[in-house]
């Protein structure tokens, strides 16, 4: 039937669901192998636990500080170049209507009707600064990433994927092995997760997180091994 929608698209963008699985990812891997490089050293069951604490709260602020300075620094830039958008429609109208038909053209609109949806959007400043904003700019005026939103998101999955493999220290463990459980299982569905934004399947997406993290792990505790048999 006409206007009958019969197939429907993955969220390509990632939305919530890449940053979050993403940032969970960083902060098991990360620290599970200071974890393990540090166990990797025979040091005692505190150590241990103070180690991957005191990774996850240095690690969560890194992640949210780094994260806030990006997207404030990029939504700054543009919103400075959508007031220099504003300010051209306002001084250029006709130029900056003309120049909005132009892309249409470029696109295969006829010259007509392409002059014509400009002259029609050109109407409302508000709308022709989002059309402008869009087409030229490659961002929306209303729709402006939220630093604060991108800090706080990043340093909450960031420390609830830090946290997994210090669980079972803080439970009173004293082996390497809970934790490295743990930290395979997380991996592995974090892997899978991210498959939901690509082609892979989710089993492949899964085995090959968990392979980097292993590795990662492997080679801090190789790292702590050395240097706790040389008593550096």
């Amino acid at each position: 039937m006409p206007g009958e929608n019969h197939h429907e698209h993955r969220d390509v963008s990632g939305g919530w669901l890449r940053p979050a699985v993403f940032g969970a990812m960083d902060g098991l891997v990360s620290n599970f192998a200071l974890i393990a490089g540090i166990a990797g050293g025979q040091a005692s069951q505190k150590v241990v636990l103070l180690a991957g604490l005191a990774g996850l709260a240095a690690g969560a602020f890194s992640m949210a500080a780094g994260e806030y300075i990006s997207v404030a620094s990029q939504s700054e830039l543009a919103r400075a170049e959508i007031e220099v958008e504003r300010l051209e429609l306002a001084r250029h109208p006709v130029a900056e209507e003309r120049e909005l038909a132009e892309v249409f053209e470029a696109r295969g609109v006829d010259p007509a009707t392409a002059a014509e949806v400009a002259r029609q959007l050109s109407r409302d400043p508000a709308e022709a600064l989002e059309v402008h904003s869009r087409e030229e700019l490659g961002v929306s005026p209303s729709d402006l990433p939220s630093p604060l939103l991108a800090a706080g998101s990043s340093f909450l999955s960031f420390a609830i994927g830090a946290l997994l493999p210090v669980l079972p220290y803080l439970l009173g463990g004293t082996s390497l092995w809970p934790a490295a459980g743990i930290a395979a299982l997380g991996l592995f569905l974090a892997g899978a997760l991210v498959s939901r934004v690509t082609t892979r399947a989710w089993w492949y997406g899964g085995l090959r997180q968990l392979a980097f993290g292993a590795a990662a792990a492997a080679i801090t505790y190789g790292v702590g091994a050395l240097i706790g048999t040389n008593g550096l």
